[in-house]
């Protein structure tokens, strides 16, 4: 019992030593550029909390006028009101996006295009993970719907705003889960087959396959898209898991800050030089490889005629 005590000390000690240099290794890459964004107009939704938040204030803190689009406005407000002292820049706004009902996706965009003349950024960090089985207001499943078909119908609706500002650039938070994930388009909803936290994985393959496919119909346009890894954040996003909330707090040596995962979104936002990567996906700011899936022209396409259908757009 003594010799066990003793070695759970030592162990104990020793990662109180080195936690400063574990720290370091997994904060992962930083965003190193130098531009400006006066002028600028960026669109970033779930930036009341998290990676979104720490973008914003970023992207803030360089002049750019940044709309805050999420679901809880007084969040947001307080968001705003706190990057707005912090950045001494007092264009950031607030507006209300519930990507789960495409209602307010398109009454949104609606108000943004009758409000501002250019887009610039529009990143597409918003997300729900590991919840139980649900529907949102248009009958998708959850993840599905917020992760993946919310963001398509923003995007959608936006991406003229963006094609007159260009260059522009649209960047799609997604994640290494894509590795594990599927599209089953026999059951995209789920209704056969449910796992939360494969539910999860699946839309985060759809979003870089989303992505792959709108680089190639973006060519020529001056508008660019790019898929990130945040890296293991510590943030709100595993609230629906509380096997998950331990082990962040178990882990937190290893788990980043919002601020240090915001990184690779802010670096695909703003790095220059990024045009000839359209469409590929990055972690710790640097280009980084995908699964044989997130490769596939095929699905990509696939999925992106169903999502039109399921929305009931035309998009080509």
């Amino acid at each position: 019992m003594l010799v066990t005590l003793g070695l759970l000390t030592s162990f104990f000690s020793f990662l109180y030593v080195v936690a400063p240099s574990i720290r370091k290794f997994f904060a992962g890459g930083v965003c190193r550029t130098n531009v400006q964004l006066p002028g600028k107009v960026v669109v970033i939704t779930g930036a009341n909390t998290g990676i979104g938040k720490e973008t914003a204030r970023e992207l803030a803190s360089r002049g750019a006028r940044v709309y805050i689009a999420c679901r809880d406005v007084l969040k947001g407000e307080s968001a705003a009101s706190e990057i707005r002292v912090d950045t001494k820049n007092s264009q950031v706004l607030v507006r209300k996006l519930d990507l789960s009902d495409t209602k307010s996706i398109r009454a949104f965009a609606e108000a943004f295009l009758a409000e501002e003349k250019q887009l610039h950024i529009l990143i597409n960090n918003a997300g729900v993970m590991m919840c139980p089985y649900s529907k949102t207001a248009d009958g998708f499943e959850t993840h599905l719907g917020v992760n993946h078909l919310g963001h398509f119908l923003l995007t959608y609706l936006l991406l003229e705003r963006l094609k007159v500002s260009a260059p522009a650039r649209v960047v799609n938070v997604s994640s290494v889960v894509h590795h594990i994930g599927k599209i089953h388009f026999h059951d995209l909803q789920s209704e056969k087959r449910y796992s939360r936290g494969f539910a999860y994985c699946h839309s985060k393959l759809a979003n870089i396959l989303f992505t792959r496919e709108l680089a190639k119909r973006l060519q020529g346009t001056g508008v660019t898209t790019y898929a990130v890894h945040p890296g293991v954040v510590r943030s709100e996003l595993v609230r629906h898991s509380s096997l998950l909330c331990l082990l962040w707090r178990l882990f937190s040596p290893f788990v980043k800050t919002a601020r240090e995962g915001a990184q690779t979104s802010l670096h695909c936002a703003l790095a220059e030089g990024l045009e000839p990567l359209s469409g590929k996906y990055f972690s710790d700011c640097k280009r980084t490889w995908v699964s044989p899936r997130a490769r596939n022209n095929r699905t990509a396409e696939r999925l992106w005629n169903v999502s039109c259908e399921l929305l009931g757009i035309r998009w080509q």
